[in-house]
């Protein structure tokens, strides 16, 4: 029997030593590395070295649950940080003073008073605080209180402040989205956890802030906002509204700083919507870029469509020189000769009777008179940009469509694939690719306008919007408010710019809009567009082009401008009676109605 004992236990010593022996190895001896499927649960993955910032776009923390946003280029803009609630059961604890005197100790914001109140109730659950940090969960959790619980949450976050704001938007509570693309993209963003990839550039949006900002400052104007947009795919690129706010601060922002002028201001658009009465012209054939325009003030009924400044305006300009010179008469007889019913048909079909379609719940829908009133008075007036109120994006959007080959694009705030929307083997005359969207203009009438807007750079009102190298076309415009209680406030004016660079191949639209700007003494008095907002879009468009890779080209310069040009005063061709004195459809002087006074810039 001793012999059988010691046997068996030899067998369980070497037994154990095998063990032993096999343990040391494994664990001192030679390790092996656990497969990432017995860790990954409890431990997460150790992060990347990334200096260059290549990798930030998939930035996202393992113990939240709402996506993180990012502009186009991985820079985060919206993150969610881990926090938790702290909240007690008062039936367990033992003495609820001393436990908020030590809570108040990792808590300094505690209100000692209220906690006592709340921790000697009778009941088995209260809130202490919300969203507290880590760390202060650890030292509270230390402090080892009888009754004392944690619930896992998280935080939203804005790391650039106020940059973007009105586009964050912002979350509730409960991490739901309700302004914003936090609200348009909130099923997206607690759904998956990839990063949200915007179409921002925040290099770009920095800019347009600060240039924005700086002329809203010295034109003392109430409110101004900026777009920048890629003319072939639609991408927003930068969109500024001011006054802003901290969006970390969201619930205790003011209405007009949380107000979105891009894409929620409505305004009447002045003559930068006489590109559209151009456009409309020359697309339907009525008219042609010899065709003569009277500028004479029209009368009807008690009121007077003149231009602020006649004095250097022969009785009859050319088309070319409408758009240059910005006469509203002539404009308005522009109008007259589409028709009310094309009228409404063009500018239907250009979006500007609808909401800008964007990825913002706060986009707003346009004023526009209804069909039943759109009679004489409207067409002319409609023709040189008033009676109508639009927002800002709407009209970047239709002058990207009168440039780019003449496709009406769909804009958005997510950044697409390089190509996505470009048909490489589709260029117009001039080598420019046309991206893919709806045809509302032909490539030959797109390449007339882009001629025309930049003769109104090279001579005309725009002149200050003028940028060596990049070849700026555009079109002023200058509104005068409608007050309060109806009527138009005079001297009291929304200027804007809407332009495109470089024209001779067309990349990007830069919009700028300011609201009630004041003169200065270098503006000699004027609140016009081409003492503002032009020189606004130079200054954005000489620090944004390098950024977006485009430099300016003036070894060139002979054969671009050469490619731009177009006469001021075009020969007629032969066998044509182009419109003019004694051939003047639209000549309203024998139809008595009635409209307002509208002046332009």
């Amino acid at each position: 029997m001793h012999s059988r004992l010691l046997a068996v236990g030899m067998g369980f010593l070497a037994i154990y030593g095998a063990v032993a022996l096999k343990a040391t190895f494994a664990t001192v001896l030679m390790p092996m590395e656990p497969e990432k499927r017995q860790i990954a649960p409890q431990v997460p993955d150790i992060p990347k070295s990334d200096p260059k910032g290549e990798i930030a776009g998939d930035f996202a923390l393992p113990s939240v649950k709402r996506a993180s946003i990012t502009d186009r280029n991985g820079q985060v803009l919206a993150l969610s940080l881990p926090v938790a609630q702290i909240y007690a059961n008062p039936m367990e604890l033992i003495d609820p003073q001393d436990a908020a005197q030590k809570l108040k100790k990792v808590l300094p914001q505690l209100n000692m008073e209220e906690t006592i109140r709340r921790l000697s109730l009778k009941k088995q659950f209260v809130y202490i605080a919300r969203d507290i940090s880590p760390v202060q969960e650890i030292a509270i959790n230390n402090l080892g209180i009888p009754g004392i619980y944690f619930e896992a949450g998280e935080r939203r976050h804005y790391p650039l402040g106020r940059t973007a704001a009105q586009i964050m938007g912002s979350v509730d509570i409960d991490d739901h989205g309700i302004a914003g693309v936090e609200r348009f993209f909130n099923q997206r963003l607690n759904s998956d956890r990839a990063p949200l990839r915007l179409s921002l550039d925040i290099r770009v949006q920095a800019v347009a802030l600060d240039e924005l900002e700086a002329a809203k400052n010295e034109f003392s104007a109430i409110g101004a906002c900026a777009i920048v947009m890629d003319v072939h795919t639609g991408e927003i690129l930068a969109m500024v509204s001011l006054p802003d706010y901290d969006a970390n601060n969201f619930n205790h922002a003011p209405n007009d700083s949380r107000f979105n002028r891009a894409v929620t201001g409505m305004y009447e658009p002045g003559s930068t919507f006489k590109l559209q009465t151009a456009a409309m012209g020359l697309q339907l054939g009525v008219v042609h870029v010899w065709d003569r325009f009277s500028t004479i003030p029209i009368r009807v009924g008690r009121f007077t469509i003149r231009d602020m400044k006649s004095d250097h305006f022969a009785p009859w300009l050319s088309l070319p020189a409408v758009l240059a010179f910005s006469s509203n008469p002539a404009a308005a007889h522009i109008a007259l000769d589409v028709g009310a019913q094309r009228q409404q048909e063009w500018l239907r079909n250009m979006g500007f009777f609808n909401r800008v379609p964007i990825e913002l719940p706060e986009a707003g829908r346009p004023l526009v008179p209804s069909p039943r009133n759109w009679g004489i008075s409207t067409v002319m007036t409609v023709g040189f940009g008033h009676g109508v109120a639009e927002p800002p994006l709407s009209i970047v959007r239709g002058t990207a469509a009168t440039v780019n080959g003449g496709i009406l694009l769909k804009p958005t705030l997510v950044a697409r694939d390089e190509n996505e929307n470009i048909s490489a083997n589709d260029t117009d005359e001039v080598g420019v690719q046309t991206p893919v969207g709806t045809r509302v203009l032909s490539e030959r009438t797109s390449a007339l306008l882009r001629k025309l807007l930049r003769l109104d750079v090279t001579v005309g009102s725009g002149k200050s919007a003028e940028v060596a190298g990049y070849y700026v076309g555009g079109k002023t415009g200058t509104a005068e408010k409608i007050g309060a209680h109806g009527g138009y406030l005079k001297h009291v004016n929304v200027s804007a710019f809407t332009s495109v660079f470089p024209m001779n191949n067309p990349r990007y639209a830069v919009y700028v809009m300011l609201d009630s700007p004041h003169a200065t003494a270098a503006t000699h008095g004027w609140t016009t567009a081409a003492w503002n907002a032009a020189p606004t879009v130079k200054k954005i468009i000489s620090r944004v082009g390098p950024l977006l890779n485009v430099f300016p080209d003036t070894a060139n310069k002979a054969a671009i401008d050469a490619s731009l040009a177009i006469a001021m005063n075009p020969s007629v061709p032969s066998g044509y009676r182009p419109l003019g004195p004694g051939n003047d459809p639209g000549d309203p002087r024998n139809q008595i109605h009635t409209s307002r006074t509208k002046r332009g810039d």
